[in-house]
């Protein structure tokens, strides 16, 4: 039988018509030798082999994490012979890694073997949330070893859902500082922009108290309480990680303004008394059963005209869609729970657990997150 349907889409028509032209390798000589489409081959030509090599620029980025090359140029251009001297390589090994970096954009050659941070290089140092994640990267490479594997068989006993435990843990109240830890300092480290993005895109204003649910360590209620000097938070998250955050609010002088409650938000009803909800990087972690449990306990816990933030990476966001369902969609099924949605889809589970007038907001990132606001 056909795949092909009775009446095909003129998307559909078009897409097939344009795949035989460009799969023809007469047409390939063609656009690669006329003026006007050989920019466009070019780029696209350049677009798939950095697909095809991806995995090695990621270890290049990795290494030079790994070494601490960064921080080792920070602020200075050093020669080749301290360099291979600072991280233990052969002095042609330095080379080849510092040449590879410096074709990314990483590290820059300022003189004969004499390197200094690229632009991007740069960049990354002034995000140590992103430095982070590469760091962390390792246990995701690990499963990707056998994607086939992974999406096939869909294993339980990945590296990220070793490292990721809240999501599968057959007994999430009882997980202890020894097992959030790792993972609640990894999201606290990367909290900054996310949180400084959030709090540009919406205004917190008008509300009184703010109920971060799945608040980890605080990062998020700090950066919000900090900002807005009338507002009062309270921190809920699973116990263990809801500990850790009281240390950031002593250190803040946010203690006064702060209640911490914890639980596990796939059963207990959630603290009331705010008039603002927070679910920053929290609901993609979640199948969309149990996102709806969640989104359902915090409509619960709004009074009346009561406002839900939404904050995460989404599928499909203006310039970051390779973040959205490339990345973050066989990371989270590398984890072992979630998936990444788009607005829409994130607007109708907010929807279907009560709320009204779900509205997306622009933030300066969206790579980095993308915000629905929902009222009760």
């Amino acid at each position: 039988m056909s795949a092909t349907p009775s009446n095909p889409s003129w998307r559909e028509r078009w897409a097939l018509w344009r795949n035989r032209r460009i799969a023809n390798p007469a047409f390939q000589r063609w656009a690669a030798a006329f003026p006007l489409t050989k920019p466009i081959a070019e780029k696209r030509a350049k677009a798939m082999f950095d697909v095809t090599a991806g995995f090695i620029y990621s270890q290049i980025l990795s290494a030079s994490t790994d070494l601490k090359l960064f921080d080792f140029l920070a602020g200075t251009a050093r020669d080749l012979a301290e360099i291979a001297d600072h991280t233990g390589l052969p002095a042609d090994s330095a080379m080849t890694l510092l040449r590879a970096g410096a074709a990314l954009d990483l590290f820059e050659e300022v003189a004969s073997e004499r390197f200094a941070l690229g632009q991007g290089g740069a960049a990354l140092l002034g995000n140590p949330g992103v430095i982070a994640m590469i760091e962390h990267h390792g246990a995701l490479y690990r499963d990707l070893i056998d994607p086939v594997r992974l999406l096939r068989d869909r294993p339980k006993d990945t590296n990220l859902a070793q490292f990721w435990r809240y999501p599968v843990a057959a007994n999430r109240r009882a997980l202890t500082g020894g097992d959030v830890g790792s993972y609640s300092a990894l999201m606290a480290a990367s909290q900054s922009f996310i949180a400084e993005d959030v709090l540009e895109a919406v205004s917190f204003e008008k509300f009184k108290c703010l109920l971060d649910v799945g608040g980890g360590a605080g990062a998020f209620l700090t950066a919000a309480l900090t900002r807005h000097p009338r507002l009062d938070g309270v921190l809920f998250d699973l116990p263990a990680v809801a500990e850790m955050a009281r240390a950031r609010f002593d250190e803040a002088n946010l203690g006064g303004r702060i209640r911490i409650e914890s639980g596990d938000f796939y059963e207990s009803v959630l603290p009331t008394g705010a008039d603002l909800a927070t679910l920053v990087r929290v609901l993609h972690d979640h199948d969309d059963e149990k996102a709806l449990v969640i989104l359902r306990s915090v409509y619960a816990a709004l009074p009346s005209n009561g406002t839900v933030v939404i904050a995460e990476p989404m599928a499909g966001a203006r310039g970051a869609k390779a973040m959205g369902d490339a990345y973050f969609g066989l990371y989270l099924l590398a984890m072992g729970s979630g998936r990444p949605r788009t607005a829409e889809e994130n607007s109708a589970l907010v929807l279907a657990a009560g709320f009204r007038s779900a509205q997306i907001l622009t933030t300066r990132r969206p790579l980095l997150v993308s915000v629905l606001v929902a009222r009760r």
